[in-house]
């Protein structure tokens, strides 16, 4: 009779770990966020149970703390995502995204006649929707939605 092996992941001692992420989510974080160039230890695991939402993946980075910017970029793709703060091994702050009233610099207009995707132009939106994610461009006010979202 074969022993079985119980595989875990092991806690952080500093950084953060971002959980409740959509599944279908997970990679859309990762690449915002610029971690799948980090060189620090990063352990992710996705299609994890969640009564609350079915599926859910979870990110843990150690010792790397996220700016309020990187916070927005999360909210736009996991509007749900909860970010626990570990030190020393412990949970010293959690923390709720959310999506901002106004964007700038993050989010690309899907319009391609709008000045942003022509000219050296900052995006800059007003948060139209939080629920169904829509976005109002400020320099030709079409509405961009989560289906057309593209992240800078």
């Amino acid at each position: 009779m074969s022993k079985k092996k119980e595989l875990s992941v092991n806690a952080i001692k500093e950084g953060t770990v971002i959980d409740h992420i959509p599944a279908k989510s997970l990679f859309k974080v990762i690449g915002i966020l610029g971690l799948d160039h980090c060189e620090n230890l990063i352990t992710f695991g996705t299609n994890l149970g969640s009564e609350r939402y079915g599926k859910k993946a979870i990110i843990k980075v150690a010792d790397k703390f996220f700016e309020n910017e990187d916070v927005n970029r999360i909210a736009l793709v996991a509007p749900d995502a909860r970010l626990n703060i570990i030190r020393d091994y412990e949970v010293v702050e959690k923390q709720l995204v959310t999506v901002s009233d106004e964007i700038v610099g993050i989010a690309k207009c899907f319009n391609p006649k709008c000045i942003t995707n022509n000219e050296a132009v900052t995006t800059k939106f007003k948060l139209v929707d939080s629920d169904e994610l829509a976005l109002r461009c400020h320099y030709c006010e079409k509405i961009t939605t989560e289906e057309h979202l593209k992240i800078l």
